[in-house]
């Protein structure tokens, strides 16, 4: 049965920026990232309007194809709610395209807006194995989906079956402790990147060799991140992802190398061009600062993100 909500209710929702793979965790690995974008809704009788303030303003869509107006949509349906229309504004603060998950942050704010609603009309909310699987259906994967719903570190998994009946992959994730000395810099480039267009660099089949390596690294970067972080350089090595995007982000790769060069656990954030050096509770050198400005990078000291919130009205 579905729910009519009235004209007049608002609601908003507060979201991180996250980042994936972290190295060898290929779709799997994730990270969210102090850095939030906030989505606020308003219903109304009839029609849409949409507003986007920062990041992305004047880029993006601002019809039915907008991705959060998209995610609010599916998570009515979810719940069991209609809008006759819908007032929408984002106020974007992670960069779009540099590999910091800021599509799964539009998608998981959109999916969560709709608890700030349903709690209005005594509806039941989606809980937080919902929103993992309802925004991990839209990215196609759980990693970065999994951060910004859960907050901090995450591991996450799909499930499928195969066959012509098999129906669509189901989603999990859990969060794991982070160990409180590890201290996350992101560098961020003004130069962007697609995720569509580095994922096609990627090969159909790999060494066995080279799986048997990262399968082992992500292993020890479970340990590294919980337990160990005197492990991360070692743990944070690759070979199924990094190398093969390097020809379509050489900043990006030379920005990597050198960092690894200074013993420091550095990783491709996502699909680029951003990267982020982790370090077992010490600042970074002024040289590797250095080098990411002669680079174009802008390197900051980022604190962990916290998951998704909801509230109803407006902050």
């Amino acid at each position: 049965m579905t729910h009519i909500l009235p004209a007049g209710l608002t609601a908003s929702a507060t979201v991180a920026a996250s980042s994936a793979n972290l190295g060898p965790g290929f779709d799997s690995l994730g990270l969210a990232l102090g850095m939030y974008d906030e989505i606020v809704v308003e219903t109304t009788q009839s029609g849409l309007t949409i507003d986007v303030e920062g990041q992305g303003a004047g880029q993006v869509p601002l019809d039915e194809s907008h991705l959060v107006v998209q995610a609010i949509k599916r998570g009515l349906e979810a719940a069991g709610l209609q809008a006759g229309g819908l007032k929408v504004k984002s106020r974007n603060v992670i960069p779009h395209s540099r590999g910091l998950g800021s599509s799964a942050a539009a998608v998981v704010g959109g999916l969560a807006v709709v608890n700030g609603l349903a709690a209005q009309v005594d509806s039941k909310e989606l809980d937080r194995d919902q929103l993992v699987q309802l925004s991990s259906e839209f990215e196609g994967h759980p990693d970065n989906a999994a951060a910004a719903v859960l907050g901090g570190a995450v591991v996450s998994w799909t499930v499928t079956k195969g066959g012509a009946d098999a129906g669509p992959a189901r989603y999990g994730a859990v969060q794991l402790d982070l160990h409180p000395d590890i201290r996350f810099f992101p560098a961020i480039p003004e130069i962007r990147s697609s995720t569509a267009e580095t994922r096609v660099l990627l090969p159909e089949q790999v060494p066995h060799t080279d799986a048997r390596f990262n399968l082992s690294r992500a292993a020890m970067l479970v340990v590294a991140l919980t337990k160990r972080p005197d492990l991360l350089v070692e743990a944070t090595e690759d070979r199924l992802h990094q190398p093969q995007r390097a020809p379509a982000m050489p900043a990006s790769a030379e920005y990597l190398a050198a960092l690894r060069r200074l013993s420091i656990a550095a990783v491709l954030s996502g699909a680029g061009p951003a990267v982020i050096a982790l370090t077992n509770g010490v600042d970074l050198p002024a040289e590797a600062l250095e080098i990411g400005a002669a680079n174009g990078f802008a390197v900051t000291e980022m604190s962990v993100g916290a998951g998704v919130r909801w509230s109803a009205g407006t902050a």
